[in-house]
């Protein structure tokens, strides 16, 4: 063991911000590796009919659950929803089709919706960042990051058993 191993101060504990989003973003991942080597038609295999659940569908869903939190939740934007609306919730599973332009622009819309979470925590001042949706009910940055874990974690558990079904692999 070395003198800095033992030098409390050579080991600064982890803040809750950074444990929050540590954990945000090995779910993010954890997601995006269970899509890895698809097809179009294998990221929309649903998983057992008559649900509408897919990995593609699950990709369209998370890219809404990140903009509708982000752009219209947080920082109050006034903007259509991605993949819906408030008459036809479902799309994002529903449109989720074995089509490659869909699954090319599904993957686009996270990575983008995901790289704007990012931009807005690295950004903010504090976990105590409230909402500004003047119609939704107000929301720390704290409460908002843990939903969102919460969020990837429950549908990471349906991806890997999607993934399962497809081709057999499983785990991260």
């Amino acid at each position: 063991m070395t003198p800095e191993a033992n030098d409390p101060a050579a080991h600064k504990p982890a803040g809750e911000r950074e444990v929050l989003v540590e954990y945000l973003d090995h779910f993010r991942s954890a997601f995006a590796a269970k899509c890895v080597d698809l097809t179009p038609e294998q990221m929309a295999t649903r998983s057992v009919e008559p649900s509408t659940l897919s990995l593609l569908g699950l990709l369209r869903h998370l890219a809404k659950v990140e903009h509708i939190w982000w752009r219209i939740t947080m920082e109050g934007n006034e903007i259509p929803r991605l993949y819906g609306t408030s008459e036809v919730v479902d799309a994002d599973f529903d449109g989720a089709v074995g089509d490659p332009a869909v699954v090319a622009e599904a993957w686009e819309s996270w990575r983008r919706e995901v790289a704007h979470g990012e931009s807005f925590v690295e950004q903010a001042p504090s976990l105590e960042v409230m909402s500004t949706h003047l119609t939704r009910d107000r929301i720390s940055l704290r409460e908002l990051l843990v939903h969102l874990i919460e969020e990837y974690a429950q549908h990471c558990g349906h991806a890997d058993l999607i993934r399962e079904r497809i081709d057999g692999r499983t785990g991260l």
